[in-house]
């Protein structure tokens, strides 16, 4: 018998519940020790049962999945969390990533995949729904056809020189980034990246919506990107948050 995956499901919806956990049960290796109903459960029952995987689904009461995924990372639990949510919408994938999750997985999964999902995280992979992953994939690709269309002509060696006795060499995150993010920029990047609205940005750092908008476009122009979700990902993958 292989060990046990201990699992602790976290959704609002007692049916599913039910479902999910009678459909872990057909398996020899996973076994559910643990329900939560919101996301405030889930962070109490993580610490306190230390399960090996945390499917959470996202829209919850009390505190939200991505909320809660936050949380469980700032206690250094070393759970494999995955989203297991219908939402598809690119703010609650990137969202939920860059809080910490290890998976994002759509309800409608078929059984073997969601095996396959809990297995992968467990050893320490990520995961990704077919339909998400594509998703992902193709803001990546709208990134790098974006910077390879607005790419300068290469500079020769002796203008490289010059350029160097000019200014210092710029750190790794803001190469190609002309005028690099101010502190105030980069708090509102992070929030972008954590799925935040505009009005939520502005209440979160008590200033006006115009202000915040102002912000949001300088952003966009910095970074050479579209939308905002362009600018977070190329935040992650810069490490710029």
């Amino acid at each position: 018998m292989p060990d046990n995956i201990n699992v602790l499901l976290v959704e609002d919806h007692a049916l599913t519940r039910i479902g999910l956990k009678a459909l872990l049960d057909r398996t020899e290796d996973i076994k559910v020790i643990g329900e939560a109903t919101n996301g405030q459960e889930a962070l109490e029952l993580t610490l306190s049962l230390k399960p090996h995987i945390v499917l959470m689904d996202v829209g919850m009461p009390v505190m939200d999945g991505i909320e809660a995924v936050k949380k469980i990372k700032e206690h250094k639990c070393e759970a494999g969390i995955i989203m297991l949510t219908s939402h598809d919408n690119e703010r609650d994938i990137f969202a939920s990533l860059t809080a910490g999750a290890g998976g994002y997985c759509l309800k409608d999964v078929e059984p073997e995949r969601l095996y396959t999902a809990i297995r992968s995280v467990h050893a320490g992979d990520a995961w990704l729904d077919a339909a998400i992953a594509g998703q992902v994939l193709k803001q990546y690709s709208s990134f790098f056809s974006n910077s390879a269309g607005s790419l300068a002509k290469p500079e020769t060696a002796k203008e490289k020189d010059d350029k160097s006795e000019l200014q210092p060499a710029a750190d790794d995150k803001y190469s190609n980034i002309v005028d690099p993010l101010s502190p105030r920029e980069l708090e509102v990047l992070a929030l972008i990246v954590e799925g935040l609205s505009n009005q939520e940005v502005s209440d979160r750092l008590f200033i006006s919506l115009a202000t915040t908008k102002t912000h949001v476009r300088n952003i966009l122009n910095k970074l050479a990107v579209n939308d905002r979700t362009q600018a977070a990902v190329q935040a992650m993958r810069r490490g710029l948050v």
